[in-house]
């Protein structure tokens, strides 16, 4: 295989990622970084040899570009898969065309989402002459994408600027594959899903995500399926959500939310296509109230829980209540299907409102039946919603399988893949066992520009006095620094203890200081306004741990509440121990300390996001420096000056205040 000149990849790869290569005469900004040429020549080599390759590699090596300039130059049909849509635009509409304008590279690129991305016509007719909005915001919203759609090719939601992700108007209008008619839609000639799979399909380089790439797996509802064996090298980018992904997307759900929203589509079909036919009030109405009584069913005395609760399978599906829940719903669910049984060419909407029923009750027989035994089954309830989940434990045999398919180049790559050199933690999850691996560490001066502290005084995390003992400790930092602080949790139960604890003790000591908390709005709302201003803290978790690029000085201390340990009682992590545990290995060491290493790397690399950045890592877990494991878990981060006491900690926060004077 060769590059563009006709020169072997790999040293056309080199060429192209040196100071005199094309990037650099192309950006006079452009560096050249002996960590990205040594990714770049390892994906060069795994393409020409058609291998797996697992590539971990640290903040500020290039990774995107030491594998796109590979892929570029091969000239070979390439799939990029992402964890976020945000990685996702920022590939297809910066760094693709970027470098193919500095490769004089003629690759046709295509960028392809889930459904839940793309303006549905059809769902926008339908909301424009029957939805109920539930107030003036979502009126408004619905006029502005009515607008937009009049002049949109790609119809992605991405382009409606300050569109808030959370809108009831979104479901309203784009398509689920319950509710997608497929050719027998009016609108199927102008869908915009259609046509942006047709461009994959005709495309050199497509980027894709990770939900879609498993979600077409499972379910043949995406184009993936189809464009996969077409293509020579397939890469992951952000592979640590890879797993998670997977299980995802490979297992069974029914939600409450489900199928209130069937209810809801059947009457609306009902009324508008076959009124009178039936009582479609009832049989709507009969659903509705099935699904809400499954949830609190799933529920129990949890009435308000805060985000989303995981439930033991056993504890709610062995009380009878459960079980007559199910029975009422597949009951209810048996008479919409009888209803709509002989109206199937009457109208699209009604054949395919036929066909979910019958979908929705072979699902509720299933989950009233036992789980196979290589699965694992738990309940979800959150405010609105609780789902039944059925999951495999991981993506070993579906990866080794795809793997095995066909002899094709598979790129595995992120900045956190594990803790030791063969990438346990991500390659025997992922049955990677065998492939080749690479880590290389970041390029910025960890130990110039930052620091680490773990306070010795703190409560330990199990103790009732630790949040507002990390509220009180966000405070004094953020004091000395003018604000730029993250505060990362690792739950959301203690979010708003931290916070108010946070806030009195602002308060108190006449600090100014203004306090944003996940939740109270959008994402990235939040994070502009933290970045916009001084005097600005962001308690934030799961969602805030990584993604997140707040460069330069806007940032410059990050307060981890406690050790990012997976929770124990989590249905899902109970049953990967138990396999551990039957294989003869030990779940803490094997599963639980090197998951909470991982997760504790994607924190601490919010720190630093350039190499000019300086800044304070403090971890308030005391186990740190008390338990074994302590020490594992801190080589695991990159290699930041250790700090003693409270004293040097205030001192480099001091010097960094006084550097920016």
């Amino acid at each position: 295989m060769s590059g563009a000149t006709g020169e072997p990849l790999e040293q056309a790869c080199v060429h192209a990622l040196s100071a005199a290569g094309e990037l650099a005469a192309g950006d006079p900004a452009f560096v050249e970084r002996h960590a990205q040429l040594a990714m770049a020549r390892a994906v060069a080599r795994a393409i020409e040899q058609r291998q797996a390759l697992v590539a971990e590699a640290g903040t500020g090596v290039g990774k995107t570009f030491a594998y796109l300039v590979p892929l570029l130059l091969s000239g070979r049909r390439a799939l990029v898969s992402t964890a976020t849509k945000s990685l996702q635009d920022q590939l297809f509409l910066r760094d693709l065309p970027r470098l193919r304008r500095s490769l004089r590279q003629p690759a046709r690129l295509a960028l392809l989402k889930g459904r839940a991305s793309y303006l549905c016509l059809h769902r926008l007719r339908q909301a424009r002459d029957s939805a109920t909005l539930p107030d003036r915001f979502a009126v408004r919203t619905l006029a502005r994408v009515e607008q937009w759609a009049s002049v949109t090719r790609s119809g992605d939601l991405a382009e409606l600027g300050g569109l808030d992700e959370r809108s009831p108007v979104i479901p309203l209008v784009t398509s689920t594959r319950d509710n997608c008619l497929g050719t027998e839609c009016p609108s199927y000639r102008d869908c915009h899903l259609m046509r942006a799979r047709r461009d994959a399909m005709a495309a050199d380089l497509v980027v894709i995500n990770h939900h879609l790439f498993f979600a077409d797996l499972a379910l043949r509802d995406s184009g993936v399926a189809e464009l996969l064996p077409t293509v020579d090298a397939v890469v992951f980018d952000e592979a640590h959500q890879l797993v998670d992904s997977g299980v995802q997307f490979l297992g069974v759900q029914l939600g409450s939310g489900q199928l209130i929203d069937f209810a809801r589509d059947l009457l609306a079909a009902g009324l508008a296509q076959a009124r009178g036919l039936r009582d479609w009030a009832a049989l709507a109405a009969g659903c509705e109230r099935a699904a809400r009584d499954l949830r609190l069913a799933c529920a129990g005395a949890l009435r308000e829980p805060r985000g989303t609760i995981k439930l033991a399978w056993r504890e709610r599906a062995e009380a009878p209540v459960f079980g007559a829940a199910l029975a009422a719903l597949h009951a209810a669910l048996q008479r919409c299907v009888d209803a709509l049984d002989d109206l199937l060419g009457s109208a699209p909407d009604l054949a395919r409102l036929a066909q979910r029923a019958i979908e929705l009750t072979q699902r509720v027989a299933s989950f009233a039946g036992d789980a196979a035994a290589d699965r694992v089954r738990w309940i979800d309830v959150s405010p609105r919603d609780a789902r039944l989940i059925e999951s495999p434990l991981d993506i070993r045999a579906l990866l080794a399988e795809q793997r095995a398919s066909a002899a094709r180049c598979w790129i595995f790559t992120s900045a956190t893949l594990g803790d030791d050199e063969p990438l346990s933690w991500f390659s025997q999850a992922a049955a990677l066992e065998d492939a080749p691996k690479l880590r290389v560490d970041s390029p910025f001066d960890y130990r110039r520009h930052a620091r680490v502290w773990v306070p010795s005084q703190l409560p330990r995390p199990n103790e009732a006095g630790h949040p507002a003992a990390i509220g009180e400790l966000a405070a004094m930092l953020a004091g000395r620094l003018g604000g730029r602080t993250f505060v990362l949790t690792t739950t959301l139960r203690v979010l708003e203890p931290i916070a108010q604890a946070l806030r009195d003790a602002a308060q108190r000591d006449d600090l100014a200081l203004e306090v944003l908390v996940q939740g109270s709005q959008p994402r990235r709302l939040l994070l502009e306004r933290f970045a916009d201003g001084r005097g600005r803290v962001l308690v934030g978790s799961q969602s805030f741990w990584e993604g997140i690029d707040v460069p330069g000085d806007a940032l410059q201390c990050v307060l981890i509440d406690k050790l990012p340990f997976p929770p124990p009682n989590d249905p899902l992590v109970q049953a990967r121990a138990q396999a551990l545990r039957a294989r003869g290995r030990d779940p803490f060491d094997d599963y639980f300390v090197a998951d909470a290493a991982v997760s504790l790397k994607q924190g601490a690399g919010r720190l630093i996001r350039h190499e000019d950045d300086r800044g304070l890592l403090v971890i308030g877990d005391v186990r740190l420096r008390r338990m074994g494991y302590g020490q594992r878990l801190l080589r695991a981060l990159p290699p930041m000056t250790p700090l003693d006491n409270e004293a040097q900690a205030l001192g480099w926060l001091e010097e960094l205040a006084a550097a920016r004077v």
